[in-house]
């Protein structure tokens, strides 16, 4: 909010206490008709001839309940911030108390999380305590996008089996926890368009459908010879030759039944025409080094449940 916008509203504030002020103040005297013999009863108003109304102010206790509103509205705005870079007479403001209230939920969590400081990610992920833990953690700032179950969704890899893009080990999954994937400091596994390096659409064509059959998808066996030679070339320099991936690199393993992005021949021709450059933040900054570790713990305990 810029320095108009508060002054604006102040302003508004002021004209409405004065405001309301002068309508109490005009309101609750009696008018005078002119009429000596109803003067203290009616308003000088008639109709029809006959029809008068009558002069009846609010009761004078609850008139000086509406002038205790005022003065508490002053009070308000002089006790309480009422401007832009203002903390009145109480020395308060909402981030102040954010702060605060920050402060002492953090204690706490701190000394819940303590019990768990210097474990290791395969001990911890034998504490069923520090797996409730952990799968709040999840919940809370990865389950966006692994779902609420780990399953993943297109996009976004399953972290419930036993199938790992980079180092599945428990250190492995501390550090792309903590730096991210594809940001400043974290992993990277950019795959970079190759349709131009592959030459025409019908190499293209040819190299998705030799993917394929790496996982053993029915396929046109003359395509795929042909993809092989193409991929052998082009894309074994990061897949491996058998297509088994590095994780290293952050390049899947190309063999397996696990599809992170689909395993349509359109969906593979998608990623090899525009590549594939998915992201993951850096969840150190966001979560500390702890609770980190407890939901490297979750998810680890997750994927040994289902070795493959």
């Amino acid at each position: 909010m810029t320095n108009f916008w508060t002054y604006y509203v102040l302003v508004l504030v002021v004209i409405m206490i004065v405001g309301s002020t002068w309508l109490l103040w005009s309101t609750s005297k009696k008018r005078n008709s002119g009429d000596t013999q109803n003067s203290t009863e009616t308003t000088g108003h008639v109709w029809d001839g006959d029809l008068s109304e009558y002069n009846k102010p609010l009761p004078r206790w609850w008139i000086i309940l509406f002038y205790l509103t005022i003065v508490f509205a002053i009070g308000y705005l002089v006790y309480y911030p009422s401007a832009e870079n203002t903390q009145g007479m109480a020395n308060w403001s909402s981030k102040s108390e954010h702060d605060a209230a920050k402060a002492k939920a953090d204690e706490k969590l701190q000394a819940l999380y303590a019990r768990f400081e210097g474990q290791g990610i395969d001990r911890i992920a034998m504490d069923p305590a520090a797996l409730t833990t952990g799968k709040q953690i999840f919940a809370n700032n990865c389950a966006t996008c692994h779902g609420s179950d780990a399953g993943g969704a297109k996009g976004f890899p399953n972290l419930s089996d036993n199938i790992w893009k980079f180092d599945g080990t428990p250190d492995g999954i501390v550090t792309t926890i903590t730096g991210g994937v594809n940001v400043e400091g974290g992993r990277s596994a950019l795959m970079p368009p190759m349709a131009a390096v592959l030459g025409s659409e019908q190499a293209v064509t040819e190299t998705a459908v030799f993917v394929q059959s790496l996982s053993r998808l029915n396929v046109d066996d003359s395509l795929a010879s042909a993809g092989g030679k193409l991929y052998a070339g082009v894309c074994a320099a990061c897949h491996g030759a058998d297509g088994k991936g590095n994780q290293a690199l952050g390049a899947p393993n190309l063999t397996d039944k696990d599809w992170m992005y689909g395993s349509t021949l359109e969906d593979i021709k998608y990623g090899i025409n525009n590549g594939r450059a998915g992201q993951m933040p850096a969840h150190l900054p966001l979560i500390g080094e702890t609770q980190v570790r407890l939901a490297a713990a979750y998810v680890y305990s997750l994927s040994q449940s289902k070795k493959q």
